[in-house]
């Protein structure tokens, strides 16, 4: 008994018809007839009445049809968790991930994915979360860091919250800083370096002030992170930027916390809701959540 004579056994069972049957298994159909007939024989006992052109089980083909199923799927399954194992050594992870958790949470988290699966080649994609939601959409991200809650539109992801993080200002040394510890308020008298359209802490931040009853003004506009801390070092302004962050800045900044109730964002990892992530893909989930909880 051959796995292919069990594989058209199963296909005619279910379709009925011979024809229909090599159709779908991608054979002609004389060579998916002959393969029946050599099954029958070994198995000595007629597994198709074929009456009038209508195909029927027998008693034996109704005997054989729900083991047939069962070799099928548990090959399956073999296959599936062989394919698996080689994922874990010679794959690939398409991760997207905002520039601020870049140089915050992921440097610690992909050495730990590394050391574990020297053989993964992971694919960095920095970005806003709305570029990031995009990405996800058209299938060029396996995951993606981004922050909540997703943006209007947005496609079917699926989410699940990582850490929930406070925001700051930065100012440079060697200029006068905010209060301790400021309130949103104060930063309508204060020069503010602002990140670019789409980014989620420009729109945060933007939406803070109004809140409290300004228009924010903005002496540099338009960078990513790196170039956002570079212009608030020279002394252009001030910037809010995330607690892990501000942490990681280096000489040349002060950090002042906002007074309650303050700012926070929750991050979250994505990936979309009508696709599993390949095996490479869910194990970096599994160590990210881990290393942010």
């Amino acid at each position: 008994m051959q796995f292919q004579q069990l594989l058209y056994f199963v296909a005619v069972a279910e379709t009925r018809h011979f024809t229909h049957a090599a159709e779908r298994v991608h054979v002609s159909q004389p060579s998916l007839s002959q393969q029946i007939r050599a099954l029958e024989t070994e198995l000595g006992a007629e597994l198709f009445s074929r009456a009038r052109g209508n195909i029927g089980l027998t008693e034996a083909g109704e005997a054989l049809l729900p083991l047939a199923r069962r070799i099928l799927a548990d090959a399956d399954t073999a296959r599936h968790e062989v394919q698996e194992l080689v994922q874990l050594r010679r794959g690939r992870v398409r991760l997207g991930a905002t520039p601020s958790l870049c140089t915050g949470l992921l440097p610690d988290v992909l050495r730990v994915f590394h050391d574990r699966h020297p053989g993964i080649q992971l694919l960095i994609e920095e970005g806003g979360s709305h570029d990031l939601v995009r990405e996800l959409a058209r299938g060029a991200l396996d995951l993606a860091l981004i922050v909540l809650p997703l943006p209007p539109g947005s496609p079917a992801l699926t989410t699940v919250e990582l850490l929930r993080e406070d925001l700051v200002v930065v100012s440079s040394a060697s200029q006068k800083a905010p209060r301790r510890p400021a309130r949103i308020s104060d930063l309508r008298d204060q020069p503010l370096v602002m990140f670019r359209h789409g980014y989620d802490l420009r729109e945060l931040t933007v939406a803070a002030c109004r809140a409290a009853g300004f228009e924010p003004s903005f002496t540099v506009e338009g960078g990513e992170m790196d170039a956002v801390l570079g212009f608030v070092r020279a002394g252009l302004g001030v910037a809010v930027v995330p607690s892990m962050v501000a942490g990681r800045a280096g000489p040349g900044f002060r950090v002042t916390p906002l007074a309650d109730p303050g700012l926070r964002r929750t991050i979250a990892l994505a990936h979309r809701s009508d696709v599993a992530p390949p095996r490479a893909a869910r194990e970096l989930q599994r160590v990210l959540i881990s290393r942010a909880g």
